[in-house]
């Protein structure tokens, strides 16, 4: 008997007992049918083989989602023209009175800030400017210092407005109120690129107070605060932060706040703030390793009679 009867025998046999056989096998030719024959098991010897059913494809892995990005930080346009006009230092006026004297006034905080003087200074690029009451200049200093700062080669500034309370900073500056650091500091972050607001003084960033919060002094005073704070000083070597903070006497804010800063400025009405709130205010800040006293509205003599500018004391303790 030749193997092809031998393989038409073995698949009749098959058939007999029952095995249903794939349609393709029924379709191969004589010799394909010969090479299938040899590989089946003799019905008569084996169990016949249970219909198997293919196993169900694992579910593919999904990959890993990609972090999502930090989202940019939106840009707003200072209208520099407006700005000058109501009195505040603008890039143009680089010549200007009030240039020359922030020039005098910024001078030793960048030094401080960046490890150039004398003693090294703990967050010495975080400065808070405040004054002992309201109506001092204390937010008018602390935007023209920040512009007078911007206008350096080898430094950037963020401006914050930190003076939760009466926020004033984005009014002066001709800008809508917009989310900002108790936003930020409420959901226990440090991501503060949303809020971040880039201007068109190329190296200075403002970031706004946020939203108002009943607990803002105890989110100031958190530990929340202190990593922001602690990320902000840090991220950047070439970055100067510049808050401006509610009154020593007015809120507990300032305070908290001063534990962790580097250099405070205290701003000082030459016509109408007293001595004794002077000191006082100082006593609330006594932690803080450099201290200057920065003295608006002083009279100073010129060939024209009298002009209103700035005077500055400076201190530094060990």
């Amino acid at each position: 008997m030749s193997l092809i009867e031998q393989a038409a025998k073995r698949l009749e046999q098959l058939r007999q007992a029952g095995v249903e056989l794939p349609e393709e096998q029924t379709a191969l030719s004589p010799p394909a049918k010969a090479k299938a024959a040899a590989n089946v098991p003799d019905p008569y010897s084996v169990d016949i083989p249970k219909t198997q059913h293919a196993e169900p494809a694992a579910p593919t892995a999904k990959p890993a989602p990609n972090k999502a990005s930090l989202p940019p930080s939106k840009r707003v346009e200072l209208n520099l023209e407006s700005i000058s006009a109501s009195g505040l230092l603008v890039p143009q006026a680089s010549r200007s009175q009030l240039a020359d004297e922030y020039r005098v006034i910024k001078r030793p905080l960048i030094a401080n800030a960046m490890g150039k003087g004398s003693t090294p200074i703990e967050n010495g690029n975080l400065i808070m400017v405040t004054s002992a009451l309201p109506g001092e200049g204390k937010s008018f200093t602390a935007i023209n210092l920040a512009i007078s700062i911007a206008m350096e080669l080898d430094n950037t500034v963020m401006l914050v407005d930190a003076d939760v309370s009466r926020p004033s900073v984005l009014n002066m500056l001709g800008l809508p109120p917009a989310p900002g650091l108790l936003d930020v500091v409420s959901k226990n972050s440090v991501d503060i690129s949303g809020v971040l607001l880039r201007t068109n003084i190329e190296k200075l960033s403002i970031l706004p107070s946020g939203n108002q919060h009943p607990r803002a002094t105890e989110l100031l005073a958190s530990d929340a605060m202190v990593r922001l704070l602690d990320d902000m000083s840090s991220r950047y070597n070439d970055r100067i932060i510049i808050f401006d903070s509610p009154p020593l006497l007015l809120t507990t804010e300032s305070r908290a706040l001063a534990t962790h800063m580097g250099q405070i400025i205290i701003v000082v009405n030459a016509e109408s703030t007293a001595q004794a709130a002077v000191k006082q205010a100082i006593a609330a800040i006594e932690a803080c390793p450099v201290k200057m006293m920065l003295l608006n509205q002083a009279r100073q003599a010129s060939t024209d009679g009298y002009g209103y500018g700035y005077g500055y004391g400076y201190g530094h303790e060990n």
